[in-house]
């Protein structure tokens, strides 16, 4: 990716890793019956996850495939992959940028993006990922489902304040989205389907798996859930991550004193593209 504001570097997920498994809220229960119901997934086949992070996406799915594959640039992120996955026999975990995806992969039947697209080179991995794909393979990109109300009224602990919280990370790194070592001023790129066009894919179809189930977060999670952010890796605050982190658990302890908070589980949006005849 680059571009006159930001470029890729390796820090951009440093750090997080250790807390992203607790942090990110889950994906809707269903996605999998989703993907398989959309693509006639049965147990065989292989799947790619690009961007795989520690690994949640393609061990939610690895009972659909008779192999994944886990790309991932971050180092902690592979190693928390393969430290969640130990007992996934189907799991391989590659460290590597989706820009260099390894030829020796081979061919797959599913190539899965986590909410990860808009952090590489687009164009370039879009073709990369439409050779590796097997005849009537498919491309889906998996994020939440964004602009969804999620009501709290009615839950039994106060919702996590997520804009006192943003708040307060931009009183500590400034009021720029932070990316790595550079700056997000207008945010990561759109139009996506343009991108999946050049590059050959059809579609898409997209599914929306319902979320809203209550949630019981604690003063931890939430925490997690902001180191767990690349805007807010815990390498940004330097020197200033023990003050930072008394501050926001300061915030979360007069927010909701027991410590416990509610939120609803975001719904997921899936985009999948199909695979023309022709390469």
């Amino acid at each position: 990716m680059t571009g006159d504001a930001w470029s890729w570097d390796e820090t951009l997920f440093a750090g997080t890793a250790a807390h992203y498994t607790r942090g990110r809220l889950p994906y809707a229960p269903g996605l999998a019956e989703a993907l398989a119901g959309a693509l006639g997934l049965d147990g065989r086949g292989r799947l790619l996850d690009v961007g795989c992070g520690p690994g949640t996406l393609a061990l939610g799915l690895a009972h659909l495939f008779d192999e994944v594959v886990g790309v991932d640039p971050d180092a902690g992120m592979i190693a928390e992959a393969r430290r969640v996955g130990a007992e996934e026999p189907k799991a391989t975990w590659v460290r590597a940028r989706a820009e260099e995806l390894p030829p020796g992969l081979g061919t797959f039947t599913l190539a899965v993006f986590g909410q990860s697209f808009h952090w590489m080179d687009r164009d370039l991995v879009a073709a990369t990922v439409r050779r590796m794909l097997r005849p009537g393979g498919a491309l889906a990109h998996v994020s939440d489902l964004k602009g969804e109300p999620r009501p709290t009224e009615g839950l039994p602990h106060p919702p996590v304040p997520y804009a006192a919280i943003d708040g307060l990370v931009r009183r500590y790194l400034g009021p720029v989205r932070r990316a790595g070592q550079g700056l997000l001023p207008h945010g990561t790129p759109g139009d996506e389907a343009a991108v999946l066009a050049r590059a050959g894919f059809a579609g898409p179809q997209r599914i929306v798996v319902p979320g809203g189930r209550p949630l019981e977060r604690t003063a931890d999670d939430a925490v997690a859930g902001v180191f767990a952010l690349s805007s807010s890796a815990p390498h940004l605050f330097a020197e200033r991550r023990p003050a930072f982190e008394a501050d926001l658990r300061r915030l979360l302890a007069r927010t909701s004193p027991s410590g416990l908070f509610s939120e609803r589980q975001p719904s997921s949006e899936v985009f999948i593209w199909g695979t023309t005849e022709e390469r």
